[in-house]
């Protein structure tokens, strides 16, 4: 790697919208804000929902009328 080319690291901090920090280093000089994080994600949090296709489908053929698709 060649010297004095390469931006400097500095140590930032990126806070979620739930109110989690996470402090990361970056090239970026001022913090960041996030949406989401592993701390609030229905996936890592186990709050995740599925849907129920089944009803969907009843609903979808019910307004059109259909019996078989």
């Amino acid at each position: 790697m060649k010297k004095n080319i390469h931006p400097e690291y500095k140590k930032i901090f990126a806070t979620c919208s739930c109110g989690y920090t996470i402090p990361i280093f970056s090239t970026k000089s001022s913090d960041m804000s996030l949406d989401v994080c592993s701390q609030c994600h229905p996936f890592y949090t186990g709050k995740q929902r599925t849907m129920n296709k089944k009803g969907r489908i009843q609903r979808f053929k019910k307004r059109f009328n259909f019996s078989e698709i």
